[in-house]
């Protein structure tokens, strides 16, 4: 039997991204590192970002240029502005434009909200929201310089702002990383209402439950595994490759008319799955 990361690989058309340019940021392992692939797998040319993890970007660099288009690793912090700019105007230089942006770097820093310190407060807001802010308006301003190119796509631009279930459920524990995916909501909603005039779409993701290294301890093993299944109606723990199908159909003009949505691709975890017998 396929495997499900194998099907969703296959069953990218290769071309729905022909000759456009993709920035994918945090794309040296999980979800950022799927979206990349699928993106080189659809024929974008792609620049993987990442912050460490030299290695692995280049590993991901070699995955995508098997598929025949460009890739290479951009090593930049996105909570620091002067290396967001070096790396879009790097890209663009090096690329000739970009096309699309999936803001996908994120991290969660853990404690119950006494404990928290101001630090780890700080760090995840930067990264997950101030990053994510920085890179989309750096990219805006090349959609905003070339315009549309109708060869290339309907739209100047596609921003895909990775985000969370987190966005809509609460999540104890986890303050700073669940109000910076609030925030995360709130930024793209606004930026999508005031660019689409300019033909830029700017959508959102918000993944559920997902296997990748940032929460192996909710499903490495049998028993959590099972308990995180309680939350999950559909019934099985995603895959990164679940996430990576949904962006490269949200880049792609198939969905040129979809502006300002958050794509909730979770296994219907947002269904409040306690209710289902009446609470």
């Amino acid at each position: 039997m396929a495997s499900i990361e194998g099907t969703l690989r296959q069953g990218i058309p290769a071309h729905l991204l022909k000759g456009q340019k993709a920035l994918v940021t945090g794309a040296n392992s999980g979800i950022g590192l799927a979206t990349a692939v699928a993106m080189g797998r659809a024929g974008a040319d792609v620049v993987v970002n990442y912050v460490v993890g030299k290695e692995e970007a280049e590993k991901v660099v070699e995955q995508i240029r098997a598929f025949g288009v460009r890739a290479e690793a951009y090593q930049a912090d996105v909570s620091d502005e002067d290396q967001v700019v070096a790396m879009t105007n790097r890209m663009v230089e090096e690329f000739g434009t970009i096309d699309i942006l999936v803001a996908n770097a994120g991290m969660q820093r853990d404690a119950s909200f006494t404990e928290m310190t101001l630090a780890q407060w700080q760090k995840v807001l930067d990264v997950n929201l101030t990053g994510q802010f920085l890179c989309a308006r750096e990219a805006t301003k090349e959609f905003l310089r070339r315009g549309v190119v109708p060869e290339v796509s309907r739209a100047a631009g596609k921003i895909i702002c990775m985000s969370s279930v987190h966005q809509l459920i609460p999540w104890a524990g986890h303050v700073n990383y669940a109000a910076s995916k609030g925030g995360v909501q709130m930024m793209m909603e606004t930026l999508a209402q005031e660019l689409a005039p300019k033909k830029i779409r700017v959508n959102a993701i918000a993944p559920g439950a997902i296997k990748t290294p940032i929460n192996r301890s909710a499903w490495e093993t049998p028993e959590a595994q099972n308990d995180l299944l309680r939350l999950i109606p559909y019934g099985r723990v995603g895959e990164p490759d679940d996430i990576a199908a949904a962006a490269v159909g949200l880049a792609s003009d198939l969905m040129d008319y979809v502006v300002g949505a958050t794509l909730y691709v979770d296994g219907g975890m947002t269904l409040f799955p306690g209710f289902a017998t009446g609470g």
